[in-house]
C-alpha cells in the first residue's frame, strides 16, 4: 500500500464523519454489470399430465446479453436510486449526474459525491454529453471524492449493491425489463423503510487497526 491509498482513504473517512446537512447531501455511487440469462426447460419422455412426474429442469441457460446497474444512495437519509441500462459510457454517466443535480437534489447547494476511480467517473464525462456551459453548471454542484484503488470497501454504495445482490439479483433474468422492475421494487421497498447505513470506521480507527499501512514517521514537533 502507498501513501496515495492512505490519503484517499482518510479523505473518504473524513467525509463520512460529516453531520447530515440537507444543503450538502453526501451521496455514494457505484456500478456493476449483470448478465441476462434465459433458462432452458427440457422434457423427459412424453409431455406429462398435470400432477405426474416427468418434468426435468435443465440448468443450462442462454446468454441474452448484459446490462449495467448504477446505484446512488444517501446513506444518512436512507434513500437510494437504481438505474438499469445497456451501456456504461461517459454519456450515460453525464445524464445520471444531471439527474442527481436537477431532480434528486435540486435544493442542494453542493452534492458531496463519493465513488471509485472508474475512468468515466469525473466531471470530464459531462463535457462528452453537454455544452461547456451546461457541463460547468452541473460540475459546480458536485464535490467529488474518490475511494483509493483496491479500496472499494470504503464506498457505502457497494454495501447497497451487496444487499441488492443478496435480496434481488441472485437469480436469472431473461431481459432488461424484468430486471429493471425487480430493481425498482427493491429500491422502493428499501426507501419506504428508510434503511440507513451507520458507518462506524473513522480515521482514528484506521490509524490503529491499519497502522502497518502508514509510514513510520517520527513526530518531532
Amino acid at each position: 500500500m502507498s501513501t496515495r491509498f492512505i490519503a484517499k482513504m482518510e479523505d473518504v473517512l473524513a467525509v463520512y464523519q460529516r453531520p447530515y446537512d440537507e444543503e450538502y447531501p453526501m451521496v455514494c455511487m457505484d456500478e456493476k454489470g449483470k448478465e441476462l440469462q434465459s433458462q432452458r426447460v427440457t422434457w423427459e419422455g412424453e409431455i406429462p399430465k398435470l400432477g405426474t412426474e416427468g418434468i426435468r429442469q435443465d440448468y443450462e441457460y442462454k446468454r441474452e446479453g448484459s446490462v449495467n446497474i448504477l446505484l446512488v444512495c444517501e446513506p444518512l437519509k436512507g434513500w437510494r436510486r437504481v438505474t438499469v441500462s445497456q451501456d456504461r459510457t461517459a454519456h450515460s454517466l453525464a445524464r445520471q449526474l444531471r439527474q442527481l443535480v436537477d431532480e434528486d437534489f435540486p435544493q442542494a447547494h453542493k452534492i458531496i459525491l463519493v465513488s471509485d476511480n472508474l475512468n468515466i467517473h469525473g466531471i470530464w464525462s459531462l463535457y462528452n454529453e453537454f455544452t461547456a456551459v451546461e457541463a460547468r453548471r452541473i460540475a459546480e454542484k458536485i464535490e467529488w471524492h474518490y475511494t483509493p484503488e483496491h479500496g472499494s470497501w470504503l464506498n457505502m454504495a457497494e454495501l447497497e449493491l451487496s444487499a441488492m445482490q443478496r435480496q434481488c439479483l441472485n437469480r436469472r433474468f431473461a431481459d432488461i425489463h424484468a430486471l429493471e422492475h425487480e430493481c425498482q421494487s427493491w429500491a422502493t421497498t428499501r426507501n419506504h423503510a428508510q434503511v440507513k447505513i451507520k458507518w462506524q470506521f473513522a480515521n482514528a480507527d484506521a490509524r490503529i487497526r491499519l497502522h502497518r499501512l502508514y509510514p513510520d514517521i517520527k513526530d518531532i514537533s
